[in-house]
């Protein structure tokens, strides 16, 4: 048996929800919770997500999209306007 490493983005919390961190062009770190229920949808293969970004000091826009297999396991993510940072470099 083997097992998948988890993704270095994102970040489970609990059985309910994600947490990803967002760098704006500026800097600015924003931090999402995507809920299963109320954010994530539901596509052919398995789920999407879509969050359109302004960060509160800043106001930088940006985009984040992640897709997921029907296990909830991200396969593809992409950021408009900024980056996902690595949950190593989380701080606290």
């Amino acid at each position: 048996m083997w097992f998948l490493r988890p993704d270095p983005h994102v970040k489970p919390e609990g059985p309910l929800a994600f947490r990803v961190r967002v760098r704006t062009q500026s800097g600015e770190v924003v931090e999402l919770r995507l809920s299963k229920s109320m954010e994530i949808s539901p596509v052919e293969g398995g789920y999407y997500v879509r969050k359109e970004i302004v960060a509160p000091k800043s106001l930088d826009r940006a985009v984040l999209e992640i897709w997921f297999d029907t296990r909830y396991r991200p396969t593809r993510k992409s950021v408009e306007g900024g980056e996902l940072i690595p949950i190593r470099e989380w701080m606290g």
